[in-house]
């Protein structure tokens, strides 16, 4: 299959966001063959390259090299009144382009929607913000760790009366943001298909955190219930939570119905405990919480995980391992999926990196990562040429001024 069978061949975006939201959102639509331009500030780039581990090429890290997948780069001053017309020329020809500036910011350059729009008018333009475009919050700074805190994640992560922690110290926030781009995007275009008109896409990062809290809003609306910090468990189910075992790793089990846990009864051959007199309904077990917990913890740390993993799949308990990256990689089902990608870099420097495969997987026409993160400027002459048919002198003349 070559990149014209892909489902987005022949679109182009320009990604001149920062970090990781919208770039995100770009990467995955060049995961299925857009054409992405990657477009930074010259010297210096998308302060992403810098965020992470070190790799051995001096411009990037391991993050960088993981996230900027299949793009292409181009140093352009937005600032500089010659780089903003190029950034124009560049819009005239392309379908997307995905910013996460603080609002204004692209206004200030002369590059906002409504400047955009009239250049090309079937364009479509994915903005994410901490807060959104509109609202009095709209200017304020925001990374995910204050999206997770203002969207009400942060408070519900942690253990019972301790300090609120985010979840898994990842920038989820950015990443969920990224992804409700990236639908954005293709919503936009798929109207566009029918109309032959553009649109802007509005994501605030706080937004993105708060869609994924299930029943918060509606519970409280109509039960005033604030939902508090739960730990490893959770208040709608019981056993349903993290289990030590005796190699001092852990488990995960979820028992959400009666019938989950009658099984898991029996794989820890105590029938009793799903019996009449014991936690056979969901209700009972809620109000013993502490005490089913403590017997299935009781049972786990008494074998291996191994042999939890083995009792409980053999009794059809839902589980897993709570896996370390170490054993991700070692998973044969991880492998077998190819949830992890080897790619080769072009410089030797970096050789061989493993980096997370593209998803989701389609039957006919699936994703694939041609490069891992480009160096800065590496394409800019190409880009340059191709697309707006500037000679090596005009090329020259723009990077002598400081505007590539």
């Amino acid at each position: 299959m070559t990149d014209k069978d892909l489902p987005l061949s022949g679109v182009r975006v320009l990604d001149v966001a920062t970090f990781i939201a919208a770039p995100y959102a770009a990467a995955i639509l060049g995961e299925f063959g857009a054409d992405v331009i990657k477009v930074e500030q010259p010297g210096r780039g998308d302060p992403f390259r810098r965020f992470g581990t070190p790799s051995a090429r001096d411009d990037s890290t391991y993050a960088w090299l993981s996230e900027a997948r299949n793009k292409r780069s181009l140093t352009l001053s937005l600032s500089h009144r010659d780089g903003a017309d190029v950034f124009k020329q560049l819009v005239r020809e392309a379908d997307v382009v995905c910013e996460n500036f603080r609002p204004g910011t692209m206004e200030k350059w002369g590059l906002g929607w409504e400047d955009l729009r009239q250049v090309n008018p079937s364009l479509v333009m994915l903005r994410v913000s901490g807060y959104g475009q509109t609202g009095p919050y709209k200017n304020r700074p925001g990374f995910a760790r204050i999206a997770h805190a203002f969207g009400g994640l942060s408070q519900l992560a942690g253990m019972p009366g301790e300090t609120p922690v985010t979840p898994g110290s990842t920038s989820l926030a950015d990443y969920l943001s990224g992804l409700y781009g990236a639908v954005g995007v293709l919503l936009a275009l798929r109207q566009r298909d029918k109309t032959a008109q553009g649109q802007m896409i509005d994501v605030a990062l706080y937004e993105s955190v708060f869609r994924v809290l299930d029943e918060i809003a509606p519970a409280y609306d109509k039960h005033g219930i604030v939902r508090k910090r739960e730990g490893a468990g959770t208040a709608a189910a019981c056993p349903h939570g993290h289990f030590p075992t005796l190699d001092a790793k852990w488990v995960a089990i979820a028992c959400t119905t009666d019938k989950m846990f009658e099984r898991l009864a029996r794989v820890m051959k105590r029938p009793d405990l799903s019996g009449e007199t014991g936690y056979s309904e969901q209700r009972k077990r809620l109000a013993n919480r502490e005490t089913v917990d403590k017997l299935v913890a009781a049972w786990t740390g008494s074998l291996t995980q191994d042999e939890v993993m083995e009792r409980c799949l053999a009794g059809d308990v839902p589980c897993a391992p709570l896996n370390t990256i170490a054993d991700i990689f070692e998973d044969p089902h991880v492998q077998d999926r190819g949830n992890l990608q080897i790619i080769t870099d072009n410089d030797a420097c970096i050789g061989k990196v493993v980096i997370p495969g593209v998803m989701p997987s389609l039957s006919e026409t699936p994703g694939r990562i041609d490069s891992l993160g480009p160096e800065l400027g590496s394409s800019s002459d190409d880009v340059l040429k191709e697309i707006l048919g500037l000679s090596d002198e005009q090329i020259v003349a723009l990077r002598d001024a400081g505007v590539i």
